[in-house]
């Protein structure tokens, strides 16, 4: 799927339809607040030619490309991934969402559900093999993150501060600071994940 790293597709929605998703619902929101290209990279801090690519369905954005324009338009990257209209009941398999990051030892992180009104909320599935580092960058203000550790321990970095979160034990923070997830064991460790974003778009300028 969209990943940092690399990595091929998995689950039944494939690298093209997910592509082709993305740059129609950013053209459009795009295209709807009446923005230029310029407008839009000056406010995400994707660089205008990374725009263009990402519109013209030519590119695979990263997880971290994703989130700065999603911030920018006030949207989850749920929203951008969308393959059809909401309906009022949804039961998805997770096997067929979206991958957007892959670690340099195997690990994965994949966006199982989204909801866009009232509120902004993802809901993701990560698995960090051992070594594995993902570092994120700060989303827009008001962001909060909430990462329930089912098994061994991940180390979250917020601050520049290392928080050591075990088994069973939920960390709460704010994601409105570059922060960073890190297994330093010796054996893989699932994470679930919820991130809470506020309404109303970012502007990085």
């Amino acid at each position: 799927m969209l990943t940092d790293t690399g990595g091929s597709a998995k689950g039944s929605r494939g690298v093209d339809a997910v592509t082709a998703a993305v740059a129609q619902h950013v053209r459009a929101l795009r295209q709807a607040r009446g923005w230029s290209l310029d407008e839009l990279s000056g406010r995400s801090g994707v660089s205008k030619g990374m725009v263009v690519q990402i519109e013209g369905g030519r590119t695979n954005p990263s997880i971290g490309t994703l989130c700065r324009i999603a911030d920018a338009f006030g949207v989850s990257v749920a929203r951008l991934l969308e393959p059809d209209p909401p309906r009022e009941v949804r039961v998805s398999d997770a096997a067929a969402a979206p991958l957007l990051w892959r670690g340099g030892k195997g690990g994965f992180a994949r966006l199982l559900a989204g909801v866009n009104d009232p509120n902004f909320v993802e809901f993701w599935e990560w698995q960090l093999h051992p070594g594995d580092v993902h570092e994120s960058p700060d989303h827009a203000p008001g962001t909060r993150e909430l990462l329930h550790v089912l098994n061994s321990e991940l180390i979250v970095t917020v601050a520049a501060a290392d928080h050591r979160v075990r088994a069973g034990e939920t960390i709460d923070f704010m994601g409105d600071e570059a922060h960073a997830y890190r297994n330093d064991a010796d054996v893989p460790v699932r994470v679930l994940m919820v991130v809470v974003m506020p309404s109303g778009g970012f502007d990085r300028r």
